[in-house]
């Protein structure tokens, strides 16, 4: 089982968090209000819930296109695995295009109820990666933005944990073969 979503905007911008400042010395935030020089990226992540890994791509836009492009390369990770893959109801997901390719390469789309993506994992994990890699950030180009993301996802997945303890009575265990405990 995998979820899948969007995380963004990444726009280049002083986020305000928490970090250490000299006393005296209070922390400024520059102003960004009327320009945005170097556009806006967006991030489309999965996370493995067999495995706890993350796995993200981040581009210039969030269409069906890239949307079906790193679901290509998710459905590469599992060989001869039938992935249910987790989404919420954004129309890339539905994508008549995005249907026929997962349906014709053994992929089962799973869309969240309307109003109910908060129900997906990778929620949370967003809110970590913000906090963890975001928070407290003057980043002042995309590559050393992108390159923060890259650290605390490859920090992150090395300590990675299977996410085995949720709806244990779930039928979508009995319907998946989803393992209820990891040996």
């Amino acid at each position: 089982m995998i979820c899948l979503d969007e995380f963004g905007p990444l726009n280049l911008m002083p986020r305000q968090g928490k970090r250490w400042r000299p006393t005296g010395s209070p922390a400024r935030l520059r102003a960004t209000c009327c320009n945005r020089y170097h556009g806006v990226m967006q991030m489309i992540a999965a996370l493995d819930l067999a495995t706890g890994r993350l796995y993200y791509r981040i581009r210039k836009r969030k269409r069906w296109r890239e949307v079906l492009s790193f679901l290509k390369s998710l459905r590469t990770r599992w060989p001869g695995e039938k992935p249910y893959v987790i989404a919420d109801n954004r129309s890339p997901h539905k994508h008549p295009e995005v249907r026929a390719w997962a349906a014709g390469n053994d992929v089962e789309l799973v869309f969240l109820p309307t109003y109910g993506s908060w129900l997906n994992w990778i929620e949370s994990e967003f809110a970590a990666l913000r906090y963890y890699a975001l928070n407290g950030t003057d980043h002042r180009s995309h590559d050393e933005q992108n390159a923060a993301i890259g650290a605390y996802v490859r920090r992150r997945n090395v300590r990675a944990q299977p996410k085995t303890n949720f709806a244990a009575s779930s039928p979508v265990r009995r319907w998946t073969g989803y393992p209820t405990k990891v040996a």
